[in-house]
């Protein structure tokens, strides 16, 4: 099953798909429009890539720290996925990984488990 990384912490929101050694991603504006359209950014990224949710078997989320409208809205929207289609998510910080040198987006759910990263657990670090 394929893997969906969220990252919308830093000037940017970021998607990537991990398909085997496959890695497929893409940038937005981090803005309040695409705030309100999180759900759809990423249902239009999956479906670009002839995916949909169903295909995900785990999200990957940045936790923070960063931008606070973008960590609360993601968590929210993945929070969401959770409850209506079941797929597990793992909230990460790269704060998480300092032990490790120059940490890629790729490389995340192998850390998440080398880290012992909980599951469905939300603990967001917000910049003041």
């Amino acid at each position: 099953m394929n893997k969906l990384i969220i990252d919308a912490t830093k000037d940017e929101i970021f998607f990537m798909i991990i398909d085997n050694n496959d890695y497929y991603n893409i940038t937005y504006e981090n803005s309040k429009n695409n705030y309100e359209k999180l759900i759809i950014l990423i249902n239009e990224f999956l479906k670009s890539k002839s995916l949909n949710l169903d295909k995900i078997s785990e999200i990957y989320i940045n936790r923070g720290p960063g931008s606070f409208a973008g960590i609360r809205n993601s968590l929210a929207v993945v929070k969401g996925i959770f409850l209506v289609k079941k797929i597990d998510y793992y909230c990460f910080s790269f704060d998480d990984f300092r032990a490790e040198n120059m940490v890629k987006y790729e490389k995340i759910p192998d850390l998440c488990k080398k880290f012992k990263i909980k599951k469905n657990l939300i603990n967001p670090l917000y910049l003041s």
